[in-house]
């Protein structure tokens, strides 16, 4: 007993923590207060510190997705004619790279883009949350990348921390651009074993930069892509044979981010538009009030369900159901989940699957009680029977989960970021309904219940 009550503690702890992370965004509370009224506005809390050097900024809001939030949706077919087969997945990869560096820098709010792979079509889906102008939209991701190599002229900005940046302003071109860049490719040093970047250049290139090389030894060579630098590194010799070697401080995944930017300007993928569709607002914001009042008449009737059905045993199930709907909200907007409409409806689906568990519990208790076993017995005996089958049906809604959010990019699954916000929420369903029909409900009954 001593033992059920510290796991309750915890729990109302949590529950606590929980309503505060999940409480609504932009919303006006009223009080009246000696006559008059004072009005709140009650938003979720946001991190913003530095602990041990390490800034951490995190806030609770919720994303929602372009169905929702309104916007515009491009999908975009790269023209692979002029790219090697060998080359071309790492082509697309790269044009994605330099699609998503434009629209952050834009300033778009939680965008979404994807790379889908039908046959020997190679697509680019970009999601624009807010932006209804197509025109605007098209015009910011429908460039090829721009990749230039560029000599300082005037001493560069130095910032608080000491970083140098190199700018437009402060830099000349040297005439090597992207045309003349054959490769770039993460590689290792034979020596230290260091992750570094290669660099492969056209013959012509070769020329041009070994000129360049022999004039700026000692001095930086900035490298912009799109107008923005990507990497700084100093002239060390001069390199004849058209193959350089950029080093640093690098992680590997910082190498191979950096090579594939280079690839975007080496490889040039001509896009076009082969669908644009714009959202209204309207329409997203009629869709939320439709899902939030399904979602709500969803979970009353499930919650009436369990009490009439089960009694005092159903309503602390429902109780443990209120739990999981804390738990759910949170982990949406903590990972976060960009929610669109087929992700509410896989939430929606979620909430029966939560009480399943205790249905199969209880029927199993109400088994152990008809073979004369003492109410206590019968509910420990409930909850153990019941796991295996609990555990094996929500494992198969697992897999089908992963599968349909298809993290591999496999070509024979789906893609579809509604699919896959479907199948996000399913899963995070499934889990947590896992966690409360067990953990949640068992000490609710251990704590509250008192059988027959």
């Amino acid at each position: 007993m001593k033992q059920t009550k510290k796991v309750f503690s915890i729990l109302v702890i949590l529950a606590m923590i929980l309503i505060i992370v999940d409480l609504p965004e932009n919303y006006k509370l009223t009080i009246p207060f000696f006559g008059k009224s004072q009005t709140f506005t009650i938003n979720p809390p946001a991190i913003d510190t530095t602990i041990v050097g390490i800034h951490i900024k995190k806030d609770f809001k919720t994303r929602l997705g372009l169905d929702l939030a309104g916007g515009t949706q491009l999908t975009l077919e790269a023209d692979m004619t002029t790219i090697p087969q060998v080359d071309r997945k790492d082509s697309l990869e790269s044009a994605k790279q330099v699609i998503e560096r434009r629209v952050n820098f834009f300033g778009v709010s939680e965008p979404v883009i994807q790379t889908a792979l039908s046959g020997e079509k190679y697509r680019i889906v970009v999601e624009l949350p807010g932006v209804t102008n197509t025109n605007e939209a098209i015009a910011l991701v429908g460039q090829t990348a721009q990749l230039e190599f560029r000599e300082h002229i005037k001493e560069p900005i130095a910032t608080e921390s000491g970083f140098v940046i190199p700018t437009i302003e402060n830099t000349v071109a040297v005439g090597i651009t992207g045309r003349d860049l054959k490769k770039s490719l993460l590689q290792f040093n034979a020596q230290s074993g260091e992750p570094e970047v290669g660099i492969q250049f056209t013959p012509e290139g070769s020329k041009k930069f070994a000129d360049v090389t022999k004039r700026l030894i000692g001095k930086r060579l900035a490298i912009f892509l799109d107008n923005i630098v990507v990497t700084d590194p100093t002239v060390n010799t001069e390199i004849a044979d058209g193959q350089a070697v950029i080093t640093g401080s690098f992680t590997v995944d910082a190498a191979k981010q950096l090579a594939i930017q280079l690839n975007a300007g080496a490889l040039p993928v001509p896009v076009k538009i082969v669908e644009k569709r714009t959202i209204g607002a309207s329409l997203g914001a009629d869709s939320v009030t439709k899902s939030v009042r399904a979602g709500m008449i969803g979970l009353g009737l499930v919650a009436a369900f369990m009490i009439v059905q089960y009694g005092w045993l159903g309503f602390l199930a429902d109780i443990a159901l209120c739990m999981y709907g804390l738990i759910t909200l949170f982990l949406y907007r903590f990972i976060p989940v960009t929610l669109t409409l087929p992700g509410i409806a896989g939430f929606i689906l979620s909430i029966g699957m939560a009480v399943d568990s205790n249905i199969l519990i209880f029927s199993r208790y109400k088994e152990e009680l008809r073979r004369g076993k003492p109410w206590q017995i019968a509910m420990e005996l409930g909850f153990g029977k019941a796991w295996e089958s609990i555990r094996d049906a929500n494992f198969t809604t697992i897999i089908t989960s992963i599968i349909l959010f298809n993290p591999g990019n496999w070509p024979f699954l789906p893609t579809s970021g509604l699919v896959r916000g479907f199948a996000a929420t399913l899963f995070l369903g499934v889990i947590t309904s896992l966690f409360t029909g067990i953990v949640v409900t068992r000490t609710l009954i251990r704590m509250f219940y008192k059988g027959k």
